[in-house]
């Protein structure tokens, strides 16, 4: 398995059968903005969405045009992505799991809203805010916790997923912060690896790991910070 972070909440997952962007918001993403759109896109198989704000949605609608990906994403944002010309949607919500041969994606809780603002001006309530938990035949599984503070129930999704791999949010102001953020992976999972994101994108989150490092420090997961666009292998 392959892991990419494209900056913010964005991750580019590979394995053998499939190429996965989550959350690609890459347009208006300074973090991103030093990258190459249409590599990033190449072989693009599926896109998938925690939730419906406009940094997590993203490029969806022009990359799936582009790339014939399938998108799955809660069914209040599915259905509003489908008016919009999406064509290959696949739809669920929170505690649903939906096979995809090589892996299968379940939509989990997380606290955080899920609506967007479009250009006419008009407000959309766009489902639930959730993290997503993949499982891979033959590669480590992941949890992707989307944009959330700490909640107990944390617990039950390490007890049922056992996720091995992180992508936790950080950034604090609309998600946890970096210190709270340490303490959801140390009393509520056993991750192997914890990735951080959503941070350093704009001025108002924080703009580095370093609480979130140090809140980790001494544990047994390893804490994996890369610059935006380095890929990690697992």
């Amino acid at each position: 398995m392959k892991i990419t972070w494209l900056g913010h909440s964005a991750f580019k997952i590979e394995i053998q059968d499939a190429k996965i962007l989550i959350d690609p918001f890459l347009t208006g993403n300074a973090s991103f903005a030093d990258l190459d759109r249409k590599d990033v896109a190449d072989g693009v198989t599926h896109i998938l969405l925690t939730h419906g704000h406009g940094d997590h949605v993203g490029d969806t609608i022009a990359l799936a045009a582009d790339t014939g990906a399938v998108v799955l994403a809660n069914a209040d944002l599915a259905a509003w992505l489908g008016s919009r010309g999406v064509k290959k949607i696949e739809m669920g919500n929170t505690g649903g799991t939906v096979g995809f041969g090589g892996f299968t994606a379940t939509f989990t809780q997380a606290l955080h809203s899920s609506a967007q603002i479009t250009e006419d001006g008009v407000s959309h309530a766009l489902g639930s805010a959730n993290g997503l938990m993949l499982h891979f035949e033959g590669e480590p599984s992941l949890l992707h916790m989307g944009d959330t503070d700490i909640f107990t129930d944390m617990g039950l999704v390490n007890e049922l997923h056992q996720p091995d791999i992180g992508l936790v949010p950080i950034g604090d102001r609309f998600t946890m912060g970096g210190a709270v953020a340490a303490l959801a992976c140390q009393r509520f999972f056993d991750f192997k690896h914890a990735i951080p994101c959503h941070y350093g994108t704009f001025p108002i989150i924080d703009q580095t790991p370093e609480k979130f490092v140090k809140g980790m420090e001494g544990l047994k997961t390893r804490v994996e910070a890369p610059k935006v666009g380095t890929t990690l292998s697992f």
